[in-house]
């Protein structure tokens, strides 16, 4: 009875027209920016960020807009990857492989209304997590002390460093990079400054906004510099549109069994929209066997990645909002609006701002059902933005990323800083190095420091006190083996595919 109150003060939130209004624009812009090769939710959530902030949004507003583009951009990576066989993002991946050859046989727009209607029963099921398991989780959460803490900071370094590249060396690398620039200005016990250089413009430390945009709508430019404007367009043709029925019949068992796959692997700090994909289109494979046909243009292939990455997407914010800890890179720029909105995630936010959370969750099964009705009649329109040139699009993004972060700060000092941070991201990117551990470290580092020098004064400086309880070695665990283990899945991943070669 209490969730069902909390869901109607929820809804009397989100259903005001303005509210209404932004999650609508949301979906719309987010399923532009997914549809887009190479954008994905994590660019255009950093983009559209300062947008929220010159328009003046309040909390309730900005992350209703924004976690509306979040889902609005993974329901549109469906659409190049099965018209282009390029991936709109990474969790798209695994839609290509059977999408574009059902595209290839004239059944383009099956292949669509029924990614679009997968993604939505993905997402809507993770939306029904995350009212379930959230109020727990949090209430759960007050069982933390500053070990247990430090130990969840570490898990997600370690889990989500883990997923995000091919080597961990790297990843580590990056976490460590983003915890440096973390411990810049003055440090709060001693008041010290740390590591400015005596520049006063770093006292306050740096903006997670200024890091986070630079890092990857700036960095994004600079790519598109390199490459000269070259593949910026490709000419797309889709006949008709229609509702598979069929096809929606057969596959509903996938799509229930995917969502499940992926809301699980999203609640996982680190594992993120990109294994959901994977879990949910391997596990409905292996289901299906050899006669299932999958790689060759069957409709569950279709219907299975598409579940399960929107599912894992709803996952995400679980950690996000309970815990204070993202879930993926794009939970993790969520989570930089909220603090940069002085609302500290974690289980106080439900019980200290209820109106925000449940505004937001409202909102999400608002717009899934917005997206629903958007993504079947309107799938021309936003197959039509693909014909757009990247020479017309950059200059824009370039554009908002400036105005939006000069709006918010005012300092001539943060726009050098935004394009020092487009640099940085440039050369990691080119040198394979992750961006997404740079973001975590920057956002967690304080608050893991905090952690740290709690529990050491607790304990007169005692290190043991960092496994006093199982749930703090707990968390130790799943860290290494978080760190660890997708070394190992690399290698089981790559046997199949030498002995093959």
């Amino acid at each position: 009875m209490e969730t069902l109150a909390n869901l109607a003060l929820g809804f009397s939130v989100a259903l005001s027209p303005y509210t209404l209004m932004l999650a609508i624009i949301g979906c719309f812009f987010g399923t532009i920016i997914g549809a887009l090769p190479g954008l994905g939710p994590s660019n255009g959530v950093a983009i559209l960020i300062p947008i929220s902030f010159a328009l003046g949004l309040d909390a309730t507003s900005a992350l209703v807009l924004m976690t509306s583009v979040y889902y609005g951009a993974m329901y549109g990576g469906r659409i190049s990857s099965i018209l282009l066989n390029i991936p709109g993002d990474e969790p798209a991946l695994m839609t290509t492989l059977d999408g574009y050859p059902m595209a290839k046989r004239g059944q383009a727009g099956d292949a669509l209304v029924l990614s679009g209607v997968a993604s939505f029963v993905g997402a809507f099921l993770a939306t029904i997590g995350l009212i379930l398991l959230a109020p727990v989780l949090a209430r759960v959460a007050f069982l933390f002390g500053p070990a247990e803490y430090f130990a969840l900071y570490l898990l997600a370094f370690c889990t989500l460093g883990g997923m995000a590249s091919n080597n961990q060396a790297k990843s580590a690398i990056s976490a460590c990079i983003g915890l440096g620039i973390a411990m810049i200005g003055v440090d709060s016990s001693s008041g010290l400054p740390r590591l400015t250089g005596g520049n006063l413009h770093l006292y306050d430390g740096v903006d997670f906004l200024v890091a986070i945009v630079g890092l990857f709508a700036i960095a994004e430019l600079f790519f598109f510099i390199e490459s000269h404007g070259k593949g910026s367009s490709i000419g797309v043709v889709l006949d008709k549109v229609r509702i598979p029925w069929k096809y929606i019949r057969e596959t509903t068992p996938t799509m229930l069994r995917a969502s499940g796959v992926g809301f699980i692997a999203g609640v996982l700090p680190g594992a993120g929209a990109s294994l959901g994909s994977f879990l949910a289109y391997m596990s409905e494979k292996s289901i299906a066997g050899e006669k299932g046909g999958f790689g060759t243009g069957v409709p569950k292939g279709v219907a299975a990645p598409e579940a399960g990455n929107n599912a894992a997407a709803g996952g995400a914010l679980v950690p996000m909002l309970t815990l204070g800890v993202p879930g993926s890179g794009t939970t993790a720029v969520l989570l930089a609006l909220l603090m940069t909105l002085n609302i500290t995630p974690g289980p106080t936010l439900f019980r200290d701002n209820p109106d925000v959370v449940w505004g937001l969750i409202a909102s999400l099964l608002i717009a899934n059902v917005v997206l629903l009705i958007m993504n079947v009649p309107m799938v021309k329109i936003f197959v039509k933005i693909l014909t757009v040139p990247a020479w017309i699009l950059m200059p824009g993004v370039t554009m908002i990323s400036f105005t939006g972060i000069y709006s918010l700060t005012g300092s001539y000092f943060d726009m050098l800083m935004l394009i020092g941070f487009g640099v940085l991201g440039y050369f990691l990117r080119k040198l394979d190095v992750p961006t997404v551990p740079v973001i975590l470290g920057i956002l967690l580092g304080g608050n893991m420091e905090d952690a740290l020098r709690r529990a050491m004064t607790l304990s007169d400086g005692d290190p043991t006190y960092l496994f006093s309880s199982w749930i703090a070695i707990g968390f130790w665990v799943f860290a290494i083996a978080g760190f660890v283990a997708p070394m190992f899945l690399r290698n089981v991943l790559r046997k199949p595919q030498a002995i093959t070669d």
